[in-house]
């Protein structure tokens, strides 16, 4: 006869009480200490009543669920095994802190007797990710009838609420559960509810929003994940709106694309009086110098991260929403100078081909005209058209993830308005799980495999490299429609526009900090089984883009320059 086992008739109990209450995906990594959990996930996603994605590295699994609860704002359980299993997921919950993101983090473990006595995978789980977490909770190894109905609901109660921020930002949550032997059993039919109705959460507490009025000099800055509100507000204002390429907020009228350089420029930056901040700022220097100067009152309004933004501790003005009342600032020039002396900026650095012999004399095509028109589509691909080119091709039901590169920066200075939705991992703003968060967006933003739109994945050689198992699909896994565009230049070409590029011995420079690599790309998606091209110019580049939906491995390369 099986013996029953605690673990399983707990795992099962606690999965059903996030089922009702609301939790629809559940990431996991495979482990002994955490099958309890691990086959009480796979019946439920057998009854259809949870997405079950497994991934056998658990830095994968952590950004995978990361990309899932950034696409959805819902929690996603994770399960990991016991020792460094836990410590793997370290860096996905730092970045899921940082911005707000919502994860039940279940990590099995041994129970107390098998603690600090040397056990294998055996280490010090509860607090491992200190103030990373909302809160952790060392879950007693269940024992038969240890735990009844009422304390497994209020727990997972507890986890939920403590990552959706119902009480404080949304983030990680962490529950230790540790198990005894037999760490599972049988799982009968009757053990799996049929699926009830949701229960809703407790709805967050809000404060009224602050009310503000148009005035000279303002403008509006949406940083990382600021949302449309700040578009909205820019232009209720009547203010330039500085809109980060991953704010959610680069659109409208008010948009200014060049906006670093005018910060810099005394008719522009140097007229400013009040800046009102969305989201987080990342991408330059310019803004946080702004916020830092004399005579410059700052207004943030605070976001889902945990920490607020505040460069130089010169914030004294934080709010929880902002209403403007009243019309837009009277003097339409104010706003009208800075879109347009951008759009001036943002043309002028064009280094498209130009086509400019007359197409047509005494009814024929010109033949400079056509040898200018074969130069352009053979022209190779550079950092600038190579964004442009990306995000002209990606539309609303689409998504983009752009990692942590010079990419980014270059997509954040020229590409023009546009409501599409865009993700990047700018919490901590590393190059970590790119690809990884990516499936994730993707598998939660196309819930009918075949159909919707396309992930683009915008991303450097070193960050793919860095994130290259998340390429792998296990047996029954889905794979979703994407696209990852590899702009190679064979090294870490950021800190070539670093200070550090002039003062560093060339050859110390390269080996400790440009990294070369030569992988071959092609390879790569083979040993993966996904499909590749290379695409050298602007025609290919294009065509790739419009071909497959992948998943499929697009390499550009670029100079190092």
């Amino acid at each position: 006869m099986v013996e029953a086992s605690p673990a399983t008739d707990f795992s099962v109990s606690l999965l059903a009480e996030f089922v009702r209450q609301g939790i629809r995906d559940v990431v996991l990594s495979p482990g002994s200490r955490s099958q309890a959990l691990a086959l009480g996930a796979a019946e439920f996603e057998r009854a259809g009543q949870l997405r079950l994605h497994v991934r056998i590295d658990e830095r994968v699994a952590g950004f995978l669920a990361l990309g899932i609860a950034a696409e959805t704002a819902t929690p996603v359980v994770v399960i990991t095994t016991s020792g460094t299993a836990v410590a793997n997921l370290h860096p996905a919950v730092l970045e899921a802190h940082h911005s707000g993101i919502p994860l039940i983090l279940l990590t099995a473990d041994r129970p107390p007797e098998l603690r600090g006595i040397g056990s294998n995978q055996t280490t010090h789980q509860h607090g491992l990710f200190g103030a990373a977490v909302r809160f952790v909770r060392d879950v007693e190894a269940p024992s038969h009838g240890g735990y009844d109905n009422d304390t497994v609901r209020q727990l997972a109660q507890e986890a939920i609420s403590a990552a959706s921020g119902h009480s404080d930002a949304p983030g990680p949550v962490q529950l230790n559960v540790a198990f005894r032997l037999p760490l599972s059993g049988p799982i009968c039919a009757a053990q799996i509810p049929s699926p009830g109705p949701v229960v809703s959460p407790p709805a967050k507490r809000t404060r009224p929003p602050n009310v503000i009025t148009a005035a000279a000099g303002t403008v509006v800055i949406a940083g990382n994940n600021a949302g449309e509100q700040a578009e909205e507000v820019a232009r209720a204002l009547g203010a330039p709106l500085l809109a980060e390429v991953s704010s959610g907020a680069r659109f409208g009228p008010n948009l200014v694309v060049a906006y670093r350089d005018l910060l810099q420029h005394a008719d522009f930056g140097g007229l400013v009086r009040r800046v009102i901040v969305f989201g987080h700022p990342t991408l330059s220097r310019e803004v946080p110098a702004l916020i830092e100067r004399d005579g410059v009152e700052t207004i943030v309004v605070r976001g889902q991260a945990a920490e607020t933004y505040n460069p130089g501790h010169r914030v004294t003005n934080f709010v929880d929403g902002l209403s403007v009342t009243g019309a837009p600032y009277a003097d339409r020039s104010w706003v009208g100078r800075w879109v347009h002396t951008s759009r001036t900026l943002v043309e002028e650095g064009n280094d498209a081909p130009k086509i400019n012999a007359p197409d047509a004399a005494e009814g024929s095509v010109t033949a400079a005209f056509q040898r200018q028109t074969l130069a352009a589509l053979r022209a190779p691909v550079t950092r600038r058209s190579l964004v442009e080119s990306v995000w002209q091709h990606t539309w609303p039901h689409d998504r983009l993830v752009l990692a942590a590169s010079r990419l980014i920066r270059e997509a954040d200075r020229v590409v023009p308005g546009k409501k599409i939705r865009v993700h990047a991992n700018r919490g901590l703003a590393g190059i970590d799980g790119t690809v990884s968060t990516a499936l994730g967006i993707a598998r939660a933003s196309q819930p009918n495999l075949g159909s919707g739109g396309i992930t683009r994945v915008l991303i450097g050689d070193l960050a793919l490299l860095h994130d290259a198992g998340a390429m792998l699909f296990g047996q029954g896994e889905t794979r979703p429609r994407i696209q990852v565009i590899v702009a190679n230049d064979c090294g870490g070409t950021i800190f070539d526009g670093l200070e550090v590029a002039k003062t560093a011995p060339p050859a110390a420079f390269d080996r400790v900090l440009l990294t070369p690599q030569s992988v071959d790309l092609s390879a790569l998606a083979l040993a993966y089984g996904w499909e590749y091209v290379l695409a050298a110019t602007r025609t290919e580049l294009d065509q790739a883009l419009t071909a497959s939906v992948g998943p499929i491995i697009i390499e550009v390369p670029l100079t190092r320059v």
